[in-house]
């Protein structure tokens, strides 16, 4: 019975301790009206790289050939070669 509550006792500071963690970091990283609009147009070209790559899709293109393309169009916009984005295949 003591495990359990030295367990539950454990699991609640871990718990507060991260959402310090969030709300110190969230803080932090606030943005200027520049940077903010800077994020609004990457996540716009973002998109439309996004929307290429569905329509591509649509055409019939092979997934190869589509994901080729949209790594093309968000070269410099997004994390990794997913365009920020990555989804189960």
């Amino acid at each position: 019975m003591i495990l359990k509550q030295k367990r539950l006792i454990a699991g609640i500071l871990s718990a507060l301790g991260a959402m310090v963690f969030v709300v110190s970091t969230a803080s932090a990283q606030a943005h200027s009206d520049a940077e903010t609009k800077k994020d609004i147009q990457r996540h716009k070209a973002m998109a439309a790289a996004h929307e290429g790559a569905a329509k591509c899709l649509e055409s019939g293109k092979k997934h190869e050939v589509c994901e080729k393309e949209l790594q093309a169009a968000c070269k410099g916009l997004g994390i990794g070669k997913h365009c920020g984005m990555r989804h189960e295949h």
